[in-house]
C-alpha cells in the first residue's frame, strides 16, 4: 500500500494495530499458562478480554473508514512476542520467569500506548470524531493494564525474582 495522504497514513497504521492485537491475543494465553504469581495471571487473563473488545473497537473503526477489517504484519510486536517466548524457553525458575513475563507485558503495552496516542491525534486531524471515541477507549484500557502490571512488579513479582539473586 503506497502511503501518499494523511488517511493513507492513519489505514496503514490501523492495519499494524490491527495486526498487533490479534498476535497479542495469540500470546497472552500462553503467558497465562506460564504465569506463576496468581495475580499476574490474573491480569494476563482479564487483558485477553479486554484485547478481545479492543480488536472489536478497531473492526469498527475499519468499518468508518469505509475498509474491511485486515491487518499488516506487525514487526515491532512479532519482535516483543518473541522475546517473551524466549523467555518462555529459556528461564526455568517461576519467579524470574514472571519478572520477565511482566516485563514483556509491559514493553507489549507501552507500543500499545504509543501507537494509540498517535492514532488519536491523527484521527483529531482528519475529523473521525467516532474513530476518536473508540481508540480513547482502547489507550485508556491500555494505561490501566500498564498501571496494574507495574504494581504487581513493584508489590511482589520483582521482589520475589530478586529473592532468588541471593
Amino acid at each position: 500500500m503506497a502511503v501518499k495522504t494523511m488517511e493513507d497514513l492513519f489505514l496503514h497504521t490501523l492495519k499494524d494495530v490491527y495486526h498487533a492485537e490479534k498476535q497479542v491475543l495469540k500470546a497472552l494465553p500462553k503467558m497465562a499458562k506460564k504465569a506463576g504469581s496468581p495475580e499476574l495471571k490474573q491480569a494476563f487473563e482479564t487483558h485477553r478480554t479486554e484485547t478481545e473488545g479492543q480488536v472489536e473497537r478497531l473492526e469498527k473503526v475499519f468499518e468508518l473508514v469505509g475498509k474491511r477489517a485486515q491487518g499488516k504484519p506487525c514487526a515491532a510486536m512479532e519482535g516483543l512476542i518473541e522475546e517473551s517466548k524466549e523467555a518462555m524457553e529459556e528461564i526455568e525458575d517461576k519467579d524470574v520467569l514472571d519478572a520477565a513475563l511482566l516485563s514483556d507485558a509491559q514493553a507489549v503495552e507501552h507500543y500499545e500506548i504509543t501507537r494509540y496516542g498517535t492514532m488519536i491525534a491523527w484521527a483529531q486531524q482528519l475529523g473521525m470524531d467516532e474513530a476518536v471515541g473508540l481508540l480513547e477507549q482502547t489507550l485508556a484500557e491500555e494505561k490501566k493494564t500498564d498501571e496494574l502490571l507495574n504494581k504487581l512488579a513493584l508489590a511482589n513479582v520483582n521482589k520475589k525474582a530478586k529473592a532468588k539473586a541471593a
